[in-house]
């Protein structure tokens, strides 16, 4: 009788001392939180990672074409700086996700350590109370327990306390069980998070090796490029001068078609005189910004838009009206939105340039070999324009493609969204 007072005293004691124990259980989950941040941006370092070494993957195959020629040489040193701009992009990327890695393992740890403990207080618990029931098991000591009370209430207090003490000891027992089960978890995360920061450092000293052989190679190239230094910078020039001249004519191809469109129309506007449909697809295109495919399936942006540092040659800029694709050979150019064939202009080399209106906007795409539309034609999101031209001594697959709100050039990587 005496001992089944003093475990129900206990039982007591426990029972109001429960709450506190679920508030401090609570706290080690409490601290967990910040981590789900830190998962979140860890997997999207993991994207990131992955995205660059896709590219790097297509620049390896769709760049370094040519033979490492003197003819080439300026264009495999670009190549190559570009290559390592991503690897080092890619090492950086991988860095940070290690770091962030690091960090999850050591709260990992301390969740370990703090559910351990946790366990083995229960267990403790679980333990004292078996020995303590198996020492007032005795019916009897029970029923004179309820049968010794003062009075009614007492009685069906005293009731309620063993009924409450036997479902307690049912919920600790269950509480064991959930708590093994968070600690195994807990315990495979941990090794899983330790294996992918192992792969992650191996992937990073690889990249590392790699980069340094590639500087090795881009110092020996600087020095051959550097001994014709003048040659190039007039080849540029020249490049330059013709890439300038084309883009003229296709202002002025642009600007003749928004005057033709405006002959039979009383209507005063910068652009041209569009249809009621020609305003909602204009309308359509503009919702799309950010959001509108490539031109083409495959491809490496070799040329940003705007005006840049040459990528080898120091204190020569270079101006680009639009974004310059390296893609495979054979490839077609596609067209970016839904439209009419504006025009098609031959350029030097007998290449084409397409142009295509959506409203106010006309999407070119510049070095085509032969196109498989003509004007007048409707064209809609994606359809193949032309075979894109492979430059025979590079071996180089490159589009040129510009963006026009009326004869006003855009900057075409705010509205494709990227590869």
């Amino acid at each position: 009788m005496k001992v089944f007072r003093e475990m129900m005293s206990k039982f007591s004691k426990s029972f109001a001392e429960q709450a506190l124990r679920r508030t401090l259980f609570l706290l080690p989950f409490l601290l967990v939180l910040p981590l789900t941040s830190y998962s979140q941006s860890r997997q999207e370092l993991e994207k990131q990672r992955l995205q660059l070494q896709k590219e790097i993957k297509e620049i390896n195959t769709l760049l370094f074409k040519s033979q490492k020629k003197e003819k080439t040489l300026l264009s495999d040193l670009s190549d190559l700086v570009k290559r390592i701009g991503v690897r080092t992009e890619l090492i950086n990327t991988i860095d940070e996700e290690t770091r962030q890695l690091t960090f999850e393992i050591e709260e990992n740890e301390k969740q370990v350590a703090m559910l351990h403990d946790r366990l083995e207080v229960l267990k403790k618990d679980y333990a004292n109370m078996v020995v303590k029931s198996y020492k007032s098991k005795a019916k009897n000591s029970r029923l004179m327990f309820v049968l010794s009370s003062d009075n009614f209430l007492q009685a069906y207090k005293r009731l309620d306390y063993i009924r409450q003490y036997a479902d307690y000891r049912v919920r600790q027992g269950e509480e064991i069980k959930i708590e093994t089960v968070k600690l195994n978890n807990l315990n495979d995360y941990l090794i899983q998070t330790r294996t992918a920061k192992e792969m992650l450092l191996v992937e990073n000293q690889k990249e590392k090796d790699s980069i340094a052989r590639e500087k090795a190679s881009r110092e020996s190239m600087v020095k051959a490029v550097k001994n014709k230094e003048k040659k190039y910078i007039a080849q540029i020039e020249k490049k330059q001068k013709a890439e300038k001249e084309i883009d003229r004519r296709i202002e002025k191809l642009i600007a003749e078609a928004i005057a033709s469109s405006k002959k039979s129309t009383s209507v005063k506007s910068s652009g041209f005189a569009l249809t009621p449909e020609a305003k909602e697809l204009e309308k359509d295109f503009i919702s799309n910004k950010g959001k509108l495919p490539s031109p083409v399936e495959r491809g490496v942006i070799v040329r940003r838009y705007g005006k840049q540092s040459h990528p080898t040659l120091k204190g020569i800029t270079i101006e680009s009206n639009g974004v310059f694709y390296a893609t495979e050979k054979d490839a077609n150019a596609r067209v970016i939105f839904d439209g009419r064939v504006l025009a098609i202009q031959v350029l030097p080399g007998n290449k084409k340039a397409v142009l295509v209106q959506h409203g106010n906007y006309i999407s070119v795409y510049k070095n085509l070999d032969n196109v498989t539309v003509k004007k007048g034609d409707q064209v809609r999101t994606k359809q193949e324009l032309g075979r894109i031209h492979t430059d025979k001594t590079t071996g180089k697959t490159i589009l040129a493609f510009v963006l026009f709100k009326e004869v006003h050039r855009q900057n075409p990587e705010e509205w494709v969204y990227k590869i």
